[in-house]
């Protein structure tokens, strides 16, 4: 069997390793047809069994996208602020970190809400799932614990080919995880029976992107059986994430299209 080389492995890791979610979109019109690009690239991604449970809403309303995000706002980041509460500050979520904004939280929330401004972005992707489809994989996919998981794998590799192609168009995106669905599907009309799955606002970018941080190679890799001497006890993780953190909150605030640190 002969093995088809890809040439352009490298061009592929250059785009992923600088891609970079971008929370502040212009509100400029993208191409026509690039939205339709986009999707075509995420309709081929990987599902248990091909079963393909995923479906697209494309948002271009004014009024729908400014209710999706209003929404978002005072159900999604209100529940997801207050839960960021019970952590100790040095492990927040790096965009619940604004003590040095304000002591007061309730001032806090507002900024954080203030600053979600996705609904400028021309149009917005809304992932859907039917888990019914995804009754085409293996019955064990759905037993010991897995739930729905075959649904919610095939529908992040699906959105993970979207966010890499959007970014060879020179578009950026961000990805919008969806905590509580009931609003989205009243706004949008989508049958109960489906997974709202998340909310890609799309457009070109209003700020310069900032490239991620991440593990080294070697930390990660292990050859024939799991190397003990990379193992971190809860102690270490604890410190590994406050180090983190530490190198991530710029990176949000740069995103945000805010400079202050």
């Amino acid at each position: 069997m002969t093995v088809k080389q890809h040439k352009d492995y490298d061009f592929l890791l250059d785009l992923i390793k600088n891609r970079s979610s971008i929370r502040r979109l212009k509100s400029d019109p993208i191409p026509a047809g690039y939205t339709e690009k986009v999707i075509e690239a995420g309709r081929w991604a990987m599902s248990g069994a091909n079963s393909q449970p995923w479906e697209f809403i494309v948002v271009r309303d004014p009024e729908k996208k400014k209710a999706i995000c209003n929404a978002y706002k005072e159900v999604n980041i209100d529940y997801s602020y207050w839960m960021e509460q019970q952590r100790i500050p040095e492990l927040r979520h790096p965009s619940f970190h604004l003590a040095d904004y304000s002591p007061d939280p309730y001032e806090q929330l507002e900024h954080i809400k203030s600053r979600s401004k996705w609904d400028e972005a021309p149009e917005l992707i809304v992932v859907i799932g039917d888990g019914r489809r995804q009754w085409g994989t293996v019955m064990a996919g759905h037993t010991f614990g897995r739930d729905q998981t075959h649904l919610t794998d095939g529908l992040a590799n699906c959105c993970q080919i979207m966010h890499i192609a959007a970014a060879s168009l020179g578009l950026g995106t961000q990805w919008i995880t969806v905590h509580i669905q009931d609003m989205y599907k009243k706004i949008l009309d989508i049958p109960d029976i489906y997974t709202v799955y998340l909310i890609i606002p799309i457009g070109f970018p209003a700020v310069e992107p900032k490239r991620g941080v991440r593990r080294e190679l070697e930390e990660m890799v292990h050859y024939d059986h799991y190397d003990e001497k990379k193992y971190m006890s809860n102690e270490q993780i604890l410190d590994y994430l406050a180090g983190l953190r530490g190198k991530t909150i710029e990176k949000y605030r740069t995103s945000y299209g805010e400079n202050k640190k």
